[in-house]
Parts: C-alpha cells; structure tokens; sequence
C-alpha cells in the first residue's frame, strides 16, 4: 500500500493514547505522520481499526471546541495565531452562524431599521475586541471544520467520541466545552411559552422579538438587570408604551447602589419608560387567540400588553457534560487556573466554566464577552505553548444603550473589581457619574458613567492595585474629574512607597 494511503488511514485514527491511570497522551498529527514507515500490506487488526476509525464524522480531531458563541470564536482566532487551526480544528455549534459578538443581540441588533440597526456578518467575532471579522469563509479559509446547528447531546470520556442531535459521532483528542449560558425561562404553566413571550440568546431570538417589535403597541419587560435596561432602551427607539418589571427595590441591583439606580431610572422616565418594582408575577395571560395580553401580579394587579421579553438570568449549558465536575455553589464545570477540568484533555471556557478569581481569591462563575474573549484565549495559548500562568482576571462590567441617532442621550457606563464595602458617588449624572467602593481604607472598585477613553483607561489600573484611598477627599470631589484625580494620586503613591 502506498505512503500516501497510509496517510490518509492515519488521518482518521484518534489522536491520543488513552492509559488505564486516566492520563491522556497526545500525539500530533503531523509528527506522528513524520515517523510512519511504508508498509505494503495492513495487518487485520490495522483494517478494524480503520473501519472503526473511518465511522467519525468529523474530519479534524486533533481538538474539538463544542460551542458557537464568544469564546469558540476567540478560541478559534488563538488556535490560528499559533498555527495549529487548519486540519485539526472542529467547531460543532447548534446556531446555523459562524460565531459572533452576542451582546450586539440586546444592544444595536434591536434598533428600527430607520435607526441603522447592526445585523450580520457586520459583528462576527472578533470585532468586538478590535481583531478580524471571522465569516464562515474565514474558517473554510484557515482550514477549520465548522459541523452547524447540531448540538452535542452525549459525550464518552473513556473513548474520547461525542453524539450530535443529527446522530453523528466525532472523534477528539482535546475536548474544548464553550457552551455558555441558556436564558432562564417562565414556566409554561405560567405561560412562559405563550406566543408574543421573547427570551434574548442568540440571532434567531432576536429576529423573532423584532418582529414583534414591529407590530407591538405595549411592551412588558421582566427583569431589571442587563437585558431589561438594554430592551427596554432599544424600545424607546420603537416608540412603544413600556414598563420594566422586577422584584428588587432599583435597577441592576446586583452592581448598582440606590442612589446610583435612581439616575438611570429618571433617565428612563425621561424617555416615557414606566417601572414596577418590588413586583413578583403570578403568571401571564392571553386572549382568545392564545397570544399573551396581560401580566398578572400575586398583588391581583394586571399590566396590559401584546409583547413580553423575559430578563431573568441565565443558567450554564452544562448538559451532556454533568459529569465532567461541576460547582454546585457558582454553577458549572469547575476547572483550574488554566481552564482544565478534573478530566485530562478536557477544557472549559466562557460562561460555562467556574474558575478561580485569583485577585479575589475566590471560585467564580462570570457571565461577560470581556471573560469570554479573555479565557478563551488564556486557555488556548496554555495548552499550545509552554504558558503556566495563573488566569488572572478582573471582573469587568459594561453597558452601552440609547446609542440609535436621535437619541437624547447616549449611555455608556464601565464598571471594573469588585463592589463590596462603603460607596462614594461623585457627580450628578449631567454630564457624568462615579462611584467609588471603598473596604477597609482600599478602593476595591470603581464605575463610571460617560467617561472619556482616558478615563475608561483608568479604571482597570485602579481595580487591580486596589490603592489605599482617602474617603473623605473623594466625598468633597466637586465633580468626577477631581475624584479621578484623588484616586490616580494615590494609585502614584502607593507605586513610590
């Protein structure tokens, strides 16, 4: 038989030597092809294995990366950055899209058309952190296999193989788990599922949100986090009667103080934006059509309305891959400070993995594009190269919304560390905002409102020295200029000492 057919038989045979210990030995394609002596007849156990072999679905096995969001597209770009995409790589993703910039869905993809709204290929990744729009002809281009809408329904850690829902069987020599988050959902007795009820997570959940958008009068947005402040902004644009429902007493409760939500909330006002907060739902009702028309308190108050989207949070996309290890306190597969989990040759990455936060000291699970990008790449360059560094992460929040021309004002807030201890707010929101969260005399974290790029640029070189602080000069900052200054004096020195 001649070299070249033993190559391709070898192409198909697995990439790794599983031992009895469970340490998982790889081996890379193009050396082991390097080291195949020409043979001129297969052994019959040769043939069974190529049989075997031949059954895989996919072509690239040398590493799998199971999820199309964020982190698979970043991880992809690394992957290539170190030349070790074309003929190895495998993306198996259940969206029929080449990944792409999700928070776009809840921001600029829900704008009228008349106010220039994003669609795609315009935010593949990685636009979103400055890099290359990765279409789906970049990837044929850099020889990556792209398997879409097929998610991975089982997995068999002893031989290494995975199930897709289509019933197809890969192959991997390292397992790569970047499935994210699934939005929380209303029950269905409830009327969770009601037609004119939107959750937001990926293209085909916005386009079909926008198309009610389209023909709806009034809006009901549950929930007061991200998703609602940036549905409801993107509303206004529709010129829709609007009301934002949640159960906590302010906006974004989780990160912002009262008085903080209390400027956000005027704002919405501002813009015809009505809230019930501190409300629980008692479920949704339709009409004889079966569409959703009202939400029904537990006060027995009723909201009339012909549309619902539902912001309540996420939950990781664990499944099939439970027994992987998961955190029961954070949620999520738990892995180490370079994203490997407790079995060998298998990684995980995004919204999904629960990591160690080093700067805080503490297991984390962070539901954020910034992470996404960042522990993907971390992860990809530690198991290609000899990089052993602790992922080193600081938490990074943002939001950006009333950004469609014609707006009045355009919101774009940045919020880096940690927000526990005393906070100070400086400024009265026209034109910007600050506040300071100090713990025991340290500066832990800081958000901004409005700020200009070098301000923004501040912010993270704050968060992560942590600089002793004096409270008292911040309070008496006669506006959030001057309390940048105090802040930056003393990240200078605390640098000298």
């Amino acid at each position: 038989m001649s070299s070249v057919v033993v190559r391709r038989l070898m192409a198909t045979m697995p990439n790794t030597m599983s031992f009895k210990q469970g340490l998982s030995l790889w081996c890379p394609q193009s050396a082991a092809l390097n080291r195949i002596p020409r043979v001129s007849v297969p052994s019959k156990s040769f043939r069974r294995s190529f049989v075997a072999a031949a059954s895989f679905d996919n072509e690239n096995r040398e590493y799998v990366v199971v999820g199309g969001g964020n982190a698979a597209g970043y991880a992809a770009r690394t992957f290539v950055e170190h030349g070790q995409a074309n003929g190895k790589l495998c993306i198996v993703t259940k969206e029929p899209y080449a990944p792409y910039e999700r928070p776009a869905l809840t921001k600029a993809y829900l704008f009228p058309l008349d106010k220039k709204p994003a669609r795609l290929p315009g935010f593949h990744t990685c636009v979103g952190a400055g890099g290359e729009r990765q279409t789906p002809d970049w990837y044929k281009e850099q020889g990556i296999e792209m398997l879409y809408e097929d998610p991975v329904t089982g997995v068999d850690i002893e031989k290494q193989t995975l199930t897709t829902n289509s019933g197809k069987l890969l192959k991997y020599g390292t397992l790569i788990i970047a499935t994210g988050c699934t939005a929380s959902r209303f029950p269905e007795k409830i009327g969770g599922n009601l037609p004119g009820v939107h959750y937001i997570r990926d293209v085909a959940d916005a386009d079909s949100l926008i198309s009610s958008l389209g023909k709806a009068k009034k809006l009901v947005v549950v929930g007061g986090g991200y998703i609602g402040m940036e549905v409801a902004a993107a509303a206004v644009a529709w010129k829709l009667d609007t009301t934002i429902i949640f159960p906590e007493e302010h906006l974004l409760s989780r990160l912002f103080t009262p008085s903080l939500a209390q400027k956000y909330e005027q704002l919405y006002q501002d813009n015809g934006v009505k809230f019930v907060k501190g409300a629980k739902i008692k479920h949704l009702e339709s009409g004889p059509d079966g569409r959703v028309t009202a939400v029904k308190l537990e006060d027995g108050s009723s909201i009339e309305t012909d549309t619902v989207v539902i912001g309540i949070g996420a939950k990781p996309a664990v499944s099939p891959f439970d027994m992987v290890g998961l955190n029961n306190t954070v949620g999520g597969i738990e892995v180490d400070g370079q994203f490997r989990t407790s079995i060998p040759g298998i990684f995980a990455i995004g919204d999904v993995a629960a990591f160690p936060l080093k700067i805080y000291n503490r297991i984390a699970r962070v539901e954020h594009v910034d992470h996404a990008r960042k522990s993907a790449q971390h992860c990809i360059k530690s198991l290609l190269t000899a990089h052993t560094h602790t992922y080193d992460y600081l938490p990074y929040f943002y939001s950006r919304v009333f950004e469609y021309e014609g707006s009045s004002r355009k919101v774009w807030w940045q919020f880096f560390g940690d927000n526990v201890g005393e906070a100070v707010e400086v400024g009265n929101f026209d034109p910007k905002v600050a506040t300071f969260w100090i713990d025991s005399g340290k500066l832990k974290g800081v958000l901004l409102e409005s700020g200009s790029p070098e301000e923004f640029q501040l912010l993270p070189k704050l968060a992560r020295s942590q600089p002793s602080v004096d409270k008292a000069k911040l309070q008496n900052a006669l506006s959030v200029e001057e309390a940048l200054e105090i802040a930056q004096a003393s990240l200078k020195t605390e640098a000298a000492v």
